[in-house]
């Protein structure tokens, strides 16, 4: 990954972020701060995870639809660093 990133949190069942951080170790001190679960990843910073992991040889389009707005739009990869968390409070993932 390039040395401009950002840490993405999303909790477990949201759609939308909660947090974006300059530092995985910022984005664990909150992420134990608030016991909370979810997935963090490491995103290029003004880049797309689709045009990431295409120009990184992570994923070859071979479809008509994978240049299409809606695959872009909802791409991710498995290959962005990422990782996931679970809570410590009763009932938690």
């Amino acid at each position: 990954m390039n040395a401009r990133t950002v840490w993405v949190f999303v909790g477990s069942g949201a759609r939308l972020p909660s947090g974006v951080f300059s530092s995985r170790d910022l984005a664990e001190e909150w992420i134990r701060t608030n016991r909370l679960a979810g997935l963090l990843t490491e995103y290029p910073l003004d880049q797309s995870a689709y045009d990431w992991a295409v120009e990184n040889g992570h994923f070859r389009p071979s479809k008509p639809e994978h240049g299409t707005p809606k695959f872009v739009a909802g791409f991710t990869s498995a290959m962005l660093p990422h990782f996931h968390y679970e809570t410590d409070e009763p009932g938690g993932t």
